[in-house]
């Protein structure tokens, strides 16, 4: 591996160069090992602890298949499939892999007895597949984790829709938070030049999700004017759907749980915030029991904020513990765009105010291949930007997504692959001058 980080870094070496550069027999990667997905049978989903499934090994390369190609990883990411991987819920991810095993010969290398995770990647294209046309060795790259097969009609009007439609790194084997990553070379786009590696890293699974869910006619259709509430503002995909309000018009209200969190909203240029901690909401009575009065002081914050003004669109995706507030606080004829669910999957709410409201809920699932390169060029020319928060090595994946099963982080966790150190991969520095100041939002600097 030293000899094709060396390559990378030396910033001269040609294509052919690289194409000539001998791989390893086996790489190292952040894996979880199939005899260990009941080790947390039993507990509660907060008490489980990635940092004791998520291991840091050598693995065997895959073979190289037709339509894909072979990455030198710089820098990955820790998004939250990482975190449901890592604690096996709400399935064991073993299951995804055995089926997509079954679908062919070629798609047999992905049942294995560990599953190489991770949906994020920046880094250097070292071989492709027979069939790739678009990418040779030695392009800088990020890629997009959306992996499917376009043998159905089903998916070419809408890629998210074809039947085998899958997440790499998540329903797929060979993912992103290893040295060397195996993707379908149409996951591929190019490095935005103005990034350094582990900025770049951090956009991609979700960048697209926010762009899906709250822009394209896909999601929410977001238009000019509308009043958006933004559940976890300062997160990964909150951090994304606001910058998107706000270069398209819209009003973010910004939702986040402490000060610190409420001034990274307020330095992208967000006015109106609620912090959860300082209003103390309880939604939930207990455990099985929601409180309609908070759903009315909360609705009663959010028109004092906008001028007696409901909400058009909400980008949910905190799921159990929000969704009945979400749906009471939208306006008649409003929509509701949800994915995730990240504090429980059984959402209730009162159906009353959705169907006599004529309310609508959208689902949102990641982003279709046009939607993802979208997301990726606004990034590229300095529309939207990275929300990193914090970077870890590869050796420390655990306690990576350890911070965001806790909610200890803010913006989008990094980790670093291949790359010696932060700060490398920046192509084009004067973009990156002219927006030094939000790329470093997130870190508070």
């Amino acid at each position: 591996m030293q000899q094709i980080l060396d390559a990378i870094l030396a910033g001269d070496t040609s294509s052919d160069d690289f194409a000539n550069l001998a791989l390893p027999e086996s790489y190292r990667a952040t894996t979880v090992h199939k005899d260990e997905a009941g080790m947390f049978e039993g507990m509660e989903s907060r008490d489980k602890d990635p940092r004791k499934s998520l291991h840091v090994e050598d693995v065997a390369l895959p073979e190289l298949g037709p339509g894909e190609a072979l990455v030198a990883v710089m820098a990955s990411a820790i998004n939250y499939n990482t975190v449901w991987t890592s604690i096996f819920e709400p399935v064991s991810t073993f299951g995804f892999l055995e089926r997509y095993g079954r679908m062919s010969p070629l798609s047999k290398r992905h049942d294995l007895p560990y599953h190489v995770v991770g949906s994020d990647l920046a880094g250097v294209v070292l071989k492709t597949g027979l069939g790739v046309h678009s990418w040779k060795p030695g392009d800088e790259v990020v890629a997009h984790c959306l992996s499917v097969e376009l043998e159905s009609s089903d998916g070419h009007n809408d890629t998210m829709l074809d039947p085998e439609q899958r997440i790499w790194g998540f329903e797929t084997n060979f993912g992103g938070l290893a040295h060397i990553a195996l993707v379908k070379s149409n996951q591929l786009m190019p490095k935005p030049g103005h990034l350094t590696w582990e900025e770049a890293a951090s956009p991609g699974l979700v960048n697209s999700t926010a762009y899906r869910q709250l822009v394209s006619k896909n999601g929410g259709d977001m238009k000019q004017g509308d009043n958006v509430l933004i559940w976890g503002a300062s997160g990964g995909l909150g951090g994304f759907a606001t910058q998107y309000a706000l270069n398209g018009g819209a009003i973010p209200i910004c939702v986040v749980s402490n000060e610190e969190k409420a001034a990274i909203a307020r330095s992208m240029g967000a006015e109106l915030i609620i912090n959860r901690s300082e209003e103390g909401y309880k939604f939930w009575k207990d455990e099985h029991t929601q409180d309609p009065r908070e759903w009315k002081r909360f609705g009663a914050k959010i028109r004092e904020l906008t001028g007696g003004e409901d909400i058009d669109i909400v980008f949910e995706h905190p799921g159990r513990e929000t969704f009945g507030a979400s749906v009471f606080v939208t306006r008649k004829g409003g929509v509701i765009t949800t994915c995730a669910s990240t504090s429980g999957y059984m959402h209730e709410y009162d159906n009353r105010y959705l169907w006599m409201n004529l309310k609508r809920i959208i689902s949102s699932h990641f982003a279709n291949y046009r939607e993802s390169w979208e997301a990726n060029r606004l990034i590229a020319k300095g529309m939207i930007h990275p929300t990193l928060s914090r970077t870890y090595s590869l050796d420390e994946v655990g306690q990576a997504a350890m911070d965001v099963h806790k909610n200890a982080h803010q913006g989008k966790v990094g980790v670093l692959c291949l790359s010696p150190e932060e700060g490398l991969g920046v192509r084009n520095e004067e973009l990156r001058a002219e927006h030094l100041t939000k790329i470093n939002a997130f870190r508070g600097v």
